[in-house]
């Protein structure tokens, strides 16, 4: 028998899954092996059944430029205990599987990890290649590299943002779009820059101050006033749905917003409408300033995810798959694949980037204080300042709690 690889991808779907999963398997049907994937993410190496498919040429060659995942997929992440009971090594026995390589973002890289070094004390002869996928573009690749399938996800919420804002303009309306991106606000900033949204809001803008709805919802009126004043009664306010989960629970519960967490301990933000919720919130301070103002909510969800992957992510996903090839022939195991900037093939170790205390690999975050993002804030953006006071109190008795730097409590820049 061939010796084998293994392939799995946990958490949720991205665009260009199906781009790795196919280079991949070509290049090591190319040297001789075979591939297995691994349906339901961990859920196969942990139980005494995996849901196996054999992958050739022709599979391969039909899934490289799909959207979605052919390998269904699964957010399980094993504990200790899992670890101790349940570890399937017969799969990798019976199989003769030489490498094991992990699709995914931030939860699948942490776990990628506990695998390596689970199978590093166990002497077990499997190595193990993560490629790093997240359309939230938050696992710290160098040079600013992105996570395969944020390009993607981007290019279709920037369409979408476009059209709601080709809307706004058509209705003389507000539209509010929250965007995904747990832990970092890379995809809202992205996609509003793209769209040239006149307010952003990701997490990362409170870097001095507290995240609040109060705080939220002043930024958008800040907004929305600033375009009045210059004569333009529409707009489109982008949020990161990120601010939800810095958000204490005393605001969320304040604001009538209750959230279900997931086994990691995640709030499921995919069970509430973002957006309609901080639309409902505006419509309230709106009332309460006698503005006739009703923005409308839109949610950019998962409709990102499955995107067909745009022609970066295939070349970019089809230099990752061939690069775990590149890394395994090197004796390279416990590691995450990269591309730099000038196409070479790099690794970083997991176990180099990790907490040491929790194990978890760190987000990677928006650099707010980037020229990338202060150039878009200062420029393209609009919102009140302290020149616009006077002319503000005509739909503000107080502008200055409507003030973008003070909101944030950031310095002005120098004019």
């Amino acid at each position: 028998m061939k010796d084998a690889i293994a392939i799995l991808a946990g958490g949720g779907p991205a665009p260009g899954i199906n781009t790795v999963v196919s280079s991949v398997a070509k290049t090591f049907l190319a040297h001789g092996y075979r591939v297995i994937g691994l349906h339901n993410g961990y859920k196969g190496l942990f139980s005494e059944t995996a849901d196996t498919v054999e992958i050739d040429y022709r599979l391969a060659d039909a899934i490289f430029a799909e959207g979605g995942s052919y390998l269904h997929m699964s957010r399980f992440r094993p504990g200790e205990q899992d670890f101790a009971e349940r570890f399937n090594l017969d799969f990798f026995v019976r199989n003769r599987v030489k490498l094991l390589v992990t699709i995914g973002g931030d939860d699948t890289a942490s776990t990628a990890n506990n695998v390596a070094k689970f199978l590093a004390a166990k002497h077990y002869p499997i190595a193990n290649i993560h490629v790093p996928k997240t359309i939230d573009d938050d696992l710290p690749l160098p040079d600013g590299m992105p996570t395969f399938g944020y390009e993607s996800a981007k290019d279709k919420g920037g369409v979408i943002a476009r059209t709601v804002g080709a809307d706004a303009h058509a209705s003389n309306n507000w539209f509010v779009i929250t965007s995904m991106g747990r832990s970092a606000g890379h995809l809202a900033f992205g996609i509003g820059t793209a769209a040239h949204c006149p307010m952003i809001i990701i997490p990362e803008m409170f870097n001095r101050t507290t995240i609040t709805v109060d705080r939220i919802v002043r930024l958008v009126i800040s907004s929305i006033i600033k375009r009045k004043l210059m004569g333009l009664d529409y707009g489109v306010a982008m949020i990161s749905e990120g601010v939800f989960h810095e958000l204490s629970t005393e605001e969320l519960t304040a604001a009538g917003v209750t959230f279900s967490y997931d086994e990691h301990g995640h709030p499921e933000l995919w069970k509430v409408s973002k957006s309609h919720v901080f639309c409902t919130l505006i419509d309230a301070e709106m009332a309460r300033l006698k503005l006739k103002i009703r923005p409308r909510p839109v949610e950019l969800g998962y409709e990102m995810r499955c995107q067909t992957p745009i022609a970066y992510d295939l070349e970019y996903c089809t230099t990752l798959g061939i690069g775990v090839y590149k890394l395994f022939a090197e004796g390279l195991t416990g590691c995450m694949v990269y591309v730099d900037q000038q196409g070479r093939i790099g690794h970083l170790f997991l176990k180099d980037i990790q907490d040491p205390a929790t194990g978890v690999i760190p987000p990677r975050v928006v650099d707010i204080a980037s020229d990338r993002c202060r150039y878009v804030i200062d420029n393209l953006l609009s919102y009140l300042t302290p020149e616009d006071y006077e002319a503000a109190r005509r739909y503000l008795p107080d502008p200055e709690r409507y003030d973008f730097y003070k909101i944030l409590g950031w310095e002005r820049p120098a004019r």
